[in-house]
């Protein structure tokens, strides 16, 4: 089985890995890193660099597509290129799973294919998923036929142990949880816009309007 987690400038490092993490450890799971060009890709932070390990080109017929969201500066760029978008398209002909974690959920619906379907993404980017017509919703991991979506960078672990138990049984995807010790057991309960102190909340409500009027 043949997964491919797409990488670009500014990606975000756990949007991409979380996946990884959980979805190589399944029965020949042969999991790519791709990317539009070879050469290492830096994540958001400027910090971490991944080398994929083959280009659009190479991989044009994955069984799973992850794609990776990012921040807006990001992200835009990916939304508006016609060689990831045409790969998306042409690798969600073949895939049996397309999938996305946060704001790559704005990139597979800026290549037609959330039209009509429910999806979620990043809290703060739910409202920019009706543009292209799929229907927001605030769920965790959301399934809609072959096409996953899920909520904002840590959700992508949850994701991938979903998608995992679909693929290869519940005791399996179990199994991987066991080994990665995923146990969360968060100091704070603020993880959502729902439970987050509202000042918080509206803080970077603020931050993201400012930043898109910029």
């Amino acid at each position: 089985m043949k997964i491919a987690i797409l990488l670009y400038p500014g990606f975000t490092a756990l949007d991409a890995i979380g996946p990884y993490q959980t979805l190589s450890p399944l029965p020949d799971a042969d999991v790519l890193f791709v990317a539009e060009h070879a050469g290492p890709v830096t994540d958001d932070n400027g910090t971490l660099t991944v080398t994929p390990g083959g280009t659009l080109a190479e991989v044009p017929d994955p069984d799973v597509v992850v794609v990776p969201g990012g921040p807006p500066e990001s992200v835009e760029p990916q939304m508006a290129n016609p060689a990831v978008l045409d790969w998306l398209r042409a690798a969600d002909a073949h895939s049996t799973w397309t999938t996305s974690v946060c704001t790559g959920s704005l990139i597979l619906a800026a290549a037609g294919l959330l039209k009509g379907r429910r999806a979620t993404s990043h809290w703060l980017a739910l409202d920019a998923l009706p543009g292209f017509g799929a229907e927001p919703t605030g769920e965790r991991v959301v399934f809609d036929g072959k096409y996953v979506t899920a909520a904002g960078v840590s959700s992508g672990i949850d994701m991938g142990l979903t998608l995992a138990g679909r693929t290869a049984g519940d005791a399996y995807a179990q199994g991987i949880q066991l080994m990665i010790e995923y146990d969360p057991q968060p100091p704070y309960d603020a993880g959502s816009p729902e439970k987050a102190p509202a000042e918080l909340v509206e803080k970077f409500r603020d931050e993201d309007a400012a930043a898109a009027r910029a």
